[in-house]
């Protein structure tokens, strides 16, 4: 073999040897997740043979894992599940659109004067504290429609920790850094969307990712309300007919959506971390 060709072998023997490095780094990232959701099915699947054997839960067997997932591929392959999904998902969104909207805004007055911080944060950590569920029927008795209500209820969930996140980002500003912009001539509006607003991304976000983890929660109980339509809904349906294999399927719908969800909102908060363009 002559120079030149040890020389392409070699070459082609690094780049190969390249390309397997964020393989196997990837594949070493993903060792321990596996192995708590090996865990868990393990448990579930315990969980599942004594009950099974117990003659007094015996008709609860169904929660195991194998008609689970037998029902969860029924659910996807006959497509019933996707406009449930869809239905819930617009709830949640709708709802989280609204706590930005209000939260946000109301966040920064909070944060940026301090004389508002100091009137509202009693009367705004007594209603944090009120369970979003609490609302329910002054939900139902103000909207005309189960939607709008449960719509209410999820803003009631969402606003709060993306206010108070704002308001936290807020006051985390360098106050110098409004002085330096006051004096180069800065608007309000200018300071806003150059000062302020790239600073407290990271906490909006943040404060979003609680959100929505609190709204998902709350979806569930909300659309027990009168719906005929959402995953909460489907939850209550399989209930009252004793379709205990479908509701666990529902049940892994749900975790595997809020999960997703999740995992968007920490993308998002790394995306924004002080980026400045």
């Amino acid at each position: 073999m002559s120079s030149t060709q040890t020389s392409h072998a070699l070459q082609s023997m690094s780049s190969s040897s390249n390309g397997l490095v964020p393989l196997l780094g990837w594949l070493a990232r993903l060792r321990y997740p596996v192995i708590g959701i090996t865990t868990l099915l393990a448990v579930w699947w315990a969980g599942g043979y004594i009950v099974a054997n117990d003659p007094d839960m015996w008709a609860f067997a169904n929660f195991a894992p194998a008609p689970t997932f037998h029902a969860l591929y029924d659910l996807v392959a006959s497509g019933s599940i996707w406009p449930t999904i869809q239905s819930s998902l617009y709830r949640v969104l709708v709802g989280l659109f609204w706590g930005v909207i209000i939260g946000v805004p109301v966040g920064v007055l909070i944060g940026y004067i301090g004389t508002a911080m100091k009137i509202a944060n009693v009367p705004f950590q007594f209603l944090r504290m009120i369970s979003p569920l609490a609302w329910m029927p002054i939900a139902v008795l103000a909207f005309a429609s189960w939607d709008a209500a449960i719509i209410f209820l999820i803003v009631m969930a969402t606003v709060w920790p993306i206010m108070f996140s704002t308001a936290h980002g807020v006051r985390r500003i360098d106050p110098n850094w409004f002085k330096v912009a006051k004096n180069l001539g800065a608007s309000g509006p200018q300071m806003l969307r150059r000062i302020i607003l790239p600073a407290i991304m990271t906490d909006v976000m943040a404060g979003i990712r609680l959100a929505v983890g609190v709204a998902w929660v709350v979806l569930v109980p909300a659309e027990y309300l009168g719906v005929t339509s959402g995953l909460g809904y489907a939850i209550n349906d399989a209930r009252d007919t004793l379709a205990y294999d479908t509701l666990a399927a529902i049940v892994i719908v749900i975790g595997v959506i809020g999960y997703g969800l999740d995992t968007i909102c920490s993308v998002l908060i790394k995306r924004f971390n002080w980026h400045v363009e």
